[in-house]
């Protein structure tokens, strides 16, 4: 090529830092000679990116800890603008993060600089006027998902779907003998999956209830095993304390997650991402969710979407059951999932079509779609 490319990049936490290395490499593969600025994590550093100041500065959780650190947020955000208008970047991707992206993005593009988002914020289902800020802060939106698009097209936002990268890396059809002899799990013996979450909170919330339908799974079908992949040291010990005084056939695990639903027959899961990967391993789910009740009634008003799973959203049918606050108790989730340790292809036929649907060779389409913006392709 006859000019070397200059792309800043911002992301804000761990899913970023891998999105935005993939697309990193893409860039250098398709195009050769690119310089990275901007922010990320140790992923995005070893594809050549030279950081502003350390990614967990911006990897901020909960209303009170944003609160916390709002002054030095904003003193952040505001050097970084000041930066990249100076360093004039062909393209500015923010990656994830709305709250600290679009404001980047609103200033850069106003500035003369081209503006890509990459995963679009939950706009679709609540907030929805939000995407006016979008509409005048983006030149551009990727989205991981085939629905988020079409939102974006009917709100005068350009846009191209990219697919999901779990999509290309979950196999199309999983190992489940293979899986099960790495977690020396009997071969002949039904398996369920507990998932309750990766936070805190979730598993406070949800862990113990999920024991509990276990318990009752275990007293309809005594051959049941169970696994409960833990995200963290944090939540083995919380959830160690939940299993004190239980007697259930019950493996955990530290992270694999992906192996526990490779091994799996069925899976009892929290809402959030891990229904997505549970879906790419074609296995059968029940979807639950606790919030705290006041959070829960603000949320209900405010959330316009009939779903909450992404595998309902991707269908934009009732494809998996869900079972949310109130109607999430022991016995119903037991009752639900129950049927689905013998006959879970009924919910499952759908899952390979919607896996194929999101395979697009996410990092490669996004690259592609940046260089085009910047009349680079």
């Amino acid at each position: 090529m006859s000019r070397r490319l200059r792309i800043a990049l911002v992301a804000g936490e761990a899913s970023g830092d891998i999105l935005g290395a993939g697309l990193m490499r893409e860039l250098k593969r398709q195009y050769g000679e690119v310089e990275f600025i901007g922010v990320g994590g140790p992923l995005m550093a070893a594809e050549g990116l030279n950081s502003y100041f350390p990614m967990e500065r911006l990897a901020v959780m909960g209303l009170v800890e944003v609160l916390g650190r709002l002054p030095e947020l904003l003193v952040r955000r505001k050097r970084l603008i000041l930066s990249l208008i100076e360093a004039r970047p062909d393209a500015f991707i923010g990656i994830d993060a709305p709250d600290f992206n679009l404001g980047v993005e609103l200033r850069l593009r106003r500035a003369g600089i081209r503006t890509v988002h990459y995963v679009s914020p939950s706009v679709w289902a609540w907030r929805q006027k939000r995407v006016l800020k979008i509409r005048e802060a983006c030149d551009l939106m990727l989205t991981l998902f085939p629905f988020e698009a079409q939102f974006y097209v009917e709100h005068g936002v350009p846009v191209r779907f990219v697919g999901h990268p779990l999509a290309d890396t979950i196999p199309l059809e999983a190992d489940r003998q293979a899986a099960r002899g790495e977690l020396e799990l009997p071969q002949d013996a039904p398996v369920v999956a507990l998932m309750p979450g990766s936070r805190g909170g979730e598993v406070a919330r949800l862990g113990g209830l999920f024991l509990d339908a276990a318990e009752q799974l275990l007293a309809e079908r005594p051959e049941l095993r169970f696994v409960l992949p833990c995200a963290s040291p944090e939540r083995r010990a919380q959830l160690e304390a939940l299993l004190a005084g239980r007697d259930l056939p019950l493996i955990l695990l530290d992270g694999r997650s992906h192996t526990a639903l490779a091994a799996c027959d069925a899976v009892l899961i929290a809402s959030g991402t891990a229904t997505l990967e549970a879906l790419l391993y074609k296995r059968p789910m029940v979807v639950a969710y606790r919030l705290a009740p006041l959070t829960y009634r603000i949320l209900r008003r405010l959330v316009k979407s009939p779903y909450v799973s992404l595998p309902n959203l991707l269908a934009q049918r009732l494809l998996v059951p869900e079972l949310l606050q109130d109607a999430a108790t022991p016995a119903a989730l037991a009752a639900t999932l129950l049927p689905l340790l013998d006959d879970g292809a009924t919910q499952t036929a759908g899952f390979d079509a919607i896996h194929r649907t999101l395979r697009q060779d996410a990092s490669c389409s996004a690259a592609t779609a940046v260089l085009e913006l910047v009349g680079a392709a």
